[in-house]
């Protein structure tokens, strides 16, 4: 995983791109993004405890994300935010894994949970540029369209 500095340009990075040339869902996603980010880093145990029992602070910061995720992908016209909504169900499963195998080794735990941010954070780009060449076509094809 990478470190928080270069895990926190990351995520600023693909914010801003999402506000600069997105439209509403792909900026919804990055708002969500950056407020679970923050929510697990309130929630998470100690250091010296992370990832040792089941997280139930993360867990819970995961099922809100799931849902938020779902929602968009439930409003939207668009396919990718589906890819999302997968990729955080299957980080939300992470904890499940530890449930059924207590015995399961931290890191393993945490990488399983930590991992899928990264494929959300490059559907979110892609989408987030297809966006915004959908909406440079139209202006081509039709000018006098707001």
């Amino acid at each position: 995983m990478l470190s928080p500095l270069s895990y926190w340009t990351l995520l600023l990075a693909v914010t801003l791109y999402a506000f600069l040339r997105g439209r509403l869902d792909e900026r919804f996603a990055a708002i969500i993004c950056i407020f679970a980010t923050v929510a697990t880093i309130v929630v998470s145990s100690p250091l010296s405890r992370r990832f040792t029992d089941i997280e139930f602070g993360v867990l819970i910061v995961d099922l809100l994300a799931l849902l938020a995720f779902t929602a968009i992908a439930l409003r939207s016209k668009r396919f990718w935010p589906l890819w999302v909504a997968g990729f955080q169900l299957t980080s939300t499963f992470a904890h499940v894994m530890k449930a059924v195998h207590l015995d399961l080794i931290p890191q393993v735990y945490a990488a399983a949970e930590r991992f899928w941010v990264y494929p959300i954070f490059l559907v979110i780009v892609v989408g987030t540029w297809r966006s915004h060449q959908r909406l440079v076509h139209e202006r081509i094809d039709f000018p006098n369209r707001a």
